[in-house]
């Protein structure tokens, strides 16, 4: 446990830096990043690694790393101009290395007119700092950096490495993460700072995505029962993906899940069916997100999926003979978790305490995240903790607590010189 005078002056220190906290996260929401146009806010952090005396290793992902993994990241638009970045301070030997993740694309800002301010104000008001990505996560990052300018202040040294991570492309499938793992960066632990409430995440649900092309007959509306509507023949379909959902949350159970009313949901968020209402439609396409729970696989749920289908079809007249066709499409979440137990989960926990003087939650996730490609494909221990809540994340009006943004920074700290260790350890 990091002790009390280590934790009463780095608290202090980060207090002192709550201006430079708002002001620098302020600057980063004022740089659009949404995700596919990453290149201008990573200028900016590198300068703020180099300044940081980070030995920074800048790159780009490739279509031909990524093509054995296309599933799991999905299609991208481009891969230049996106560059990723990892800021290495080397410590003095003999300890630990962590890396600190964050990913800085966002999603659109939508509709400027729900929101109450300029998305991309960067306003400090309230205990606020308020625009698209504050939450998530330019947040979390800028946690990072104000955890080693707390170090730096207090001429605090690490036996062990730290790496800080800021990857592009999360938001549809984990290009920069995936790619961090296959340029061959390690350390002994990961920490990804996603809006947790402060909590420590142990385990990411995953999701499967896929869509289905259902054939119809067209005819005139007049006389409709001469064709085969499509969209009546998708129903039995939809009912048939109710009952899996309804039976998957009846068999499956997580300790961290089972509090959730609906473990695995699968939801239909995409119908397009027909081309005119005097024409019976001919064709229907739905595009489906189901969820996942920690222990399952992807392609365990897809047979599932599968049989299920195909249970329908062979009683259905029409589309026994005329079945529908399933894709699945890219930027599938596989599920993943570490232990409540592991070294890099204490450690948080003792940190987090040390600051607060309260045990943070542990907690598991429904949404899918970069973690999954630090523990499932590069084989290093990962959890989530940071500021912001989820709730914020996507919305009008994003913003994120300033006094939780420091909290986090302080338990980082603190994380640091308990995983890493002082020199004299």
């Amino acid at each position: 446990m990091p002790d009390e005078k280590l934790a009463r002056r780095v608290s202090t220190a980060a207090e002192a830096r709550r201006p430079d906290a708002e002001r620098l996260l302020g600057d980063l929401v004022r740089i659009p990043s949404v995700t596919g146009n990453e290149g201008a806010v990573q200028r900016r952090i590198e300068r703020e690694m180099l300044a940081r005396n980070l030995t920074v290793d800048r790159w780009e992902a490739t279509p031909e790393e990524i093509a054995p993994y296309i599933e799991h990241v999905g299609e991208q638009a481009r891969h230049k101009a996106r560059p990723n970045l990892l800021g290495v301070r080397t410590g003095v030997g003999g300890g630990r290395s962590i890396l600190l993740n964050a990913h800085i694309d966002t999603v659109e800002a939508g509709d400027a007119a729900t929101w109450s301010r300029d998305p991309f104000s960067g306003a400090a008001s309230g205990g606020f700092v308020q625009g698209r990505g504050s939450c998530d996560m330019k947040g979390g990052l800028v946690t990072f950096l104000l955890a080693l300018d707390v170090l730096d202040d207090l001429g605090l040294r690490l036996a062990g490495d730290v790496l800080v991570n800021s990857v592009v492309g999360e938001e549809d499938g984990g290009l920069g993460a995936l790619s961090t793992v296959l340029r061959g960066h390690r350390a002994d632990a990961v920490l990804i700072s996603e809006p947790t409430r402060l909590a420590c995440v142990v385990a990411q649900g995953g999701s499967v995505m896929f869509r289905l092309a259902v054939p119809g007959r067209s005819t005139h509306a007049a006389v409709r029962n001469e064709g085969v509507s499509a969209f009546e023949a998708f129903l039995p379909l939809y009912d048939a993906l109710l009952d899996l959902e309804e039976e998957r949350n009846a068999a499956l159970s997580h300790l961290l899940y089972d509090h959730l009313t609906d473990k695995v949901p699968i939801n239909v968020g995409v119908v397009r069916a027909g081309n005119w209402a005097s024409t019976v439609p001919e064709s229907l396409t739905a595009e489906v997100r189901a969820g996942l729970i920690p222990g399952e696989t992807l392609d365990d749920f897809k047979r599932t999926l599968e049989e299920r289908l195909r249970s329908v079809c062979e009683t259905d007249d029409w589309l026994a003979e005329n079945p529908p066709e399933l894709r699945y499409l890219g930027g599938q979440f596989a599920p993943s978790e570490i232990s409540s137990k592991a070294d890099i989960s204490a450690a948080v926990l003792r940190a987090h305490r040390a600051v607060t003087g309260k045990d943070a939650p542990v907690e598991g996730v429904a949404y899918g995240s970069d973690m999954r490609h630090f523990v499932n494909t590069g084989g290093m221990p990962c959890v989530m903790y940071g500021a912001g809540d989820l709730a914020d994340a996507h919305a009008p009006d994003e913003k994120i607590r300033t006094e939780d943004l420091l909290t986090a920074a302080k338990t980082c700290a603190l994380l640091l010189v308990d995983w890493c260790g002082p020199p004299n350890r």
